[in-house]
């Protein structure tokens, strides 16, 4: 029997294949960087409000935000109430229209 010669690859092929390699490789490494941010992301505890909060008499409260040294909270009765977050004395009142 009589061996023939392996087919020569064409330039172009190897070429394009060398390309669809790199690209798996940057899609994996992109990949897996995202899933970690996602995860260092989520293990964040956000911001530390106190145990318990003093509200005046009849207040409910629809929605809470933080800030630097102080928190807010906006009650039902179109108020927002901001306090500081080491002391927890109210600092100041604001009234919706």
């Amino acid at each position: 029997m009589t061996d023939a010669p392996d087919p020569v690859e064409p330039a172009n092929l190897r070429f394009l294949r060398l390309l669809v390699t790199g690209l798996t490789t940057v899609m994996i490494v992109g990949l897996v960087t995202v899933v970690a941010m996602i995860v260092m992301r989520f293990r964040d505890d956000g911001p530390i409000l106190p145990e318990e909060i003093a509200l005046p008499d009849g207040v409910a409260v629809q929605a809470v935000t933080a800030g630097d040294g102080w928190y807010a909270l906006v009650t039902q009765d179109d108020r927002i109430l901001i306090y500081d977050r080491i002391t927890g004395a109210l600092r100041q009142e604001i009234v919706l229209e």
